[in-house]
């Protein structure tokens, strides 16, 4: 499997992830799923996790290490829309696979937190948001993050894959997860660090698989 590669260089940078690597191929290969299926992927977290669901969305929703061009139905079509603008439009747009960060809507954030309860902020998204078939990334180093838990709790009613990326306990989190990339350590900082790779190593996998199937990878 193409992910295999990806993983094993992953590995071999951060050898103390090795004993997660099948767990961060299960990971991929529901994502890749869940994309094929014409699904979406939701992602929180707080703090520093905050920050890594916003990066994520930021390596999926464009192009992470390759261009993903539109495909010539598309350009064309854009520019019998809209002339010369929709030819500059189909040359410079690229490709996305659906990701939304949970913690990006501020108003709504607030609103919910004064209207309701603040540990609600990201499970509500995920009542608007979520489908079956869609994954739920839930980001916390300790896993106990109540607002996470409580969206992870949500995207099980609406019949999503919870994945969960802590530290390596995994916390309270650990039994609501269908995937639990729980990297070594217990120090917020030092769990945070291995967070990032792995998500990038994930990021690459999915980019590979639907934009670059013809590389060397």
């Amino acid at each position: 499997m193409e992910s295999n590669i990806f993983i094993e260089e992953l590995i071999g940078r951060y050898p103390q992830l090795k004993p997660i690597g099948d767990e961060i191929a299960k990971a991929a290969q529901s994502l890749i799923q869940c994309y094929q299926n014409g699904g979406k992927v939701l992602v929180c977290g707080n703090g520093g996790s905050c920050s890594d669901s916003d990066h994520i969305v930021g390596e999926l929703m464009k192009g992470f290490e390759h261009k993903r061009p539109l495909g010539e139905d598309m350009k064309q079509q854009l520019v019998s829309i809209a002339g010369e603008r929709g030819a500059y439009l189909a040359e410079k747009l690229q490709m996305a696979l659906p990701t939304i960060s949970l913690t990006a809507h501020s108003a709504l954030i607030t609103a919910v937190a004064n209207d309701t309860d603040a540990n609600l902020i990201f499970a509500q998204q995920v009542m608007g948001y979520g489908n079956a078939g869609d994954v739920l990334i839930g980001i916390s180093s300790s896993g106990n993050s109540q607002n996470v838990i409580d969206a992870m709790l949500t995207a099980k009613l609406k019949g999503m894959t919870v994945f969960g990326l802590t530290g390596e306990t995994g916390g309270k989190m650990k039994p609501i997860c269908d995937i639990l990339v729980n990297v070594p350590g217990r120090r917020t900082a030092f769990v945070q660090e291995l967070h990032l790779p792995v998500y990038h190593t994930l990021c690459l996998i999915l980019e590979q698989y639907f934009f670059n199937r013809n590389t060397n990878y």
